[in-house]
């Protein structure tokens, strides 16, 4: 059956706005578009047709792969109109501005995915556009650092630490895509806090929701995707990464790599430093509470919180987080030391874990042992960081060379933000990258 090119008219309306020149290549970017779609629903069409005599389980989860990264919905959240409305924005969150070339446009994007247990459901991310550049844009996918509350996410703070490394990469031409990830932003149900299967399907089809959404703007978006990410996403990102090479998605590749002071060693180096008093004291409360929590809601840690919380903690500490708590909440409703804390059994647990967390902690621990990614890779951290250790780094950077790949450490020095070493990183590493990114580009 002979294909006919649909009249783009009768299809989408076509910004009278633009100028001529600029139409005709908006009717560009639609027609690539309309193709590809019409090319996946006859790739989709035949895969129907094959499962028509596969069981029906398999058919079904056909059916749900082809739904993951489905666009639900797109707000547009604010414009940054110029250069200098984009260098204000990152100035008031800490962040340099020497990258900015272009004003910004921000969307919230709610997109289909899958949850831990392969279940369907839906997630949240930000999507940064660059202002006046048009046709086909490059990528970067950008992971957030830990939060405790939804609204900790890309897309859902303005002026926020979170979202300053999307608008930058927007800012220096890129199209900045950014999860909120499982259970944050707009994502129902509980965050799965350093569960790298669903950072990594949440990212995945973050990306696919915004190539979807990216004709409506006027672009497309090309095959490489740079992957960078902090913190906790500095984990999410080297799962993405090897997500991608891997085949995962047919249209993107990975074109590089570049997390920032992560917990790459989860269950050895850092759980280690943060038993040992190394890390903030604080911060490891909150850090002991969340492992526990976020890892007994998926693999059965513990029977009841009293095994490994001690009272008055026990009744409580669970639900602070639920989602809905803020990190000032956190911080007034746990102690200041782990002994106040843990019972024996749960700094045991930490200290030596069995069972279904020392099978979790070894997933979690194998983001930079199980690969060797072919794109270009740097490891980003700032010495004496008081949340990620230092080790943890050289950990994954011994762990990539002994698997065949040079990953370059970038000592970013002393660089604090708010108090923060571990913050500081996120910061500077966050021009670095961009200025990085761009030179990969250009080669």
């Amino acid at each position: 059956m002979a294909f006919t090119e649909p009249n783009l008219e009768e299809l989408v309306v076509i910004p009278a706005a633009l100028s001529s020149r600029s139409r005709t290549r908006y009717r560009g970017v639609l027609r690539t578009h309309v193709a590809a779609v019409c090319c996946g629903l006859l790739l989709s069409g035949a895969a129907v047709a094959s499962a028509a005599a596969a069981p029906a389980d398999q058919a079904q989860a056909q059916v749900e792969e082809r739904g993951r990264g489905t666009l639900v919905s797109a707000e547009k959240l604010y414009t940054l109109a110029t250069p200098r409305a984009v260098a204000a924005e990152l100035g008031a969150a800490g962040f340099e501005d020497d990258t900015v070339h272009y004003g910004v446009v921000a969307y919230r994007l709610v997109y289909r995915t899958v949850d831990p247990h392969g279940r369907p459901t839906t997630a949240s991310g930000l999507l940064a556009l660059p202002l006046n550049r048009e046709g086909r844009l490059p990528a970067v996918s950008f992971a957030h650092g830990t939060g405790s509350h939804k609204n900790d996410s890309p897309s859902m703070r303005r002026d926020a630490f979170v979202s300053a490394p999307v608008i930058a990469h927007a800012a220096a031409g890129a199209v900045g895509v950014a999860p909120d990830y499982l259970g944050m932003g707009k994502g129902p149900g509980l965050h799965p806090w350093m569960d790298i299967g669903s950072e990594t399907t949440a990212s995945l089809d973050m990306l696919r929701a915004a190539r979807a959404f990216a004709p409506r703007t006027g672009h497309v978006l090309e095959r490489e995707v740079m992957v960078t990410g902090f913190s906790q996403g500095a984990s999410a990102a080297l799962g993405l990464g090897r997500a991608l090479e891997a085949g995962a998605d047919h249209w993107f590749r990975l074109g590089a790599l570049a997390p920032v002071s992560g917990a790459y060693d989860f269950g050895g180096t850092w759980l280690s430093a943060l038993l040992d008093g190394r890390l903030e004291p604080k911060s490891s409360v909150l850090y002991a509470a969340y492992t526990l929590v976020a890892f007994n809601r998926l693999h059965h840690v513990y029977d009841s919180p009293g095994e490994v919380f001690r009272a008055p903690y026990d009744s409580t500490v669970e639900a602070l987080f639920d989602g809905a708590h803020t990190g000032e909440q956190l911080m007034r409703g746990t102690p200041d030391t782990l002994d106040e804390l843990l019972t024996e059994h749960g700094r045991e647990l930490l200290a030596h874990p069995t069972g279904p967390l020392a099978a979790a902690l070894r997933t979690t621990g194998a983001v930079c042992t199980d690969w060797a990614p072919g794109a270009p890779v740097r490891l980003y951290m700032a010495t004496g960081d008081e949340q990620a250790v230092t080790a943890n780094t050289e950990h994954c950077r011994q762990a990539l060379h002994k698997n065949g790949v040079d990953a370059p450490v970038v000592d970013l020095g002393a660089v604090d933000h708010q108090g923060s070493r571990h913050l500081g990183s996120n910061v500077a590493a966050t021009s670095a990258i961009v200025r990085w990114f761009g030179e990969l580009r250009r080669r």
